[in-house]
């Protein structure tokens, strides 16, 4: 475990919980674009800038290839 996580939460938790909200909102707003979900889930988690790059790397690349 890092010095940053606290003791009750492991390091890919938070990480984990993000990629479940942005999956539950592209279901639940079809309409709007995977990039303006997944900033709304990055903020809502306090993700750091290299959990928000990775993340913005992987999992808007399905829109890309659209």
């Amino acid at each position: 475990m890092s010095a940053h996580t606290p003791p009750t939460q492991r390091s890919g938790d938070k990480m984990k919980k993000a990629i479940c909200a942005f999956s539950e909102l592209i279901l639940e707003h079809p309409e709007k674009s995977r990039t303006s979900l997944l900033h709304q889930v990055e903020i809502q988690f306090d993700l750091s800038p290299k959990e928000c790059e990775f993340l913005d790397n992987n999992l808007t690349e399905c829109q890309k290839e659209k």
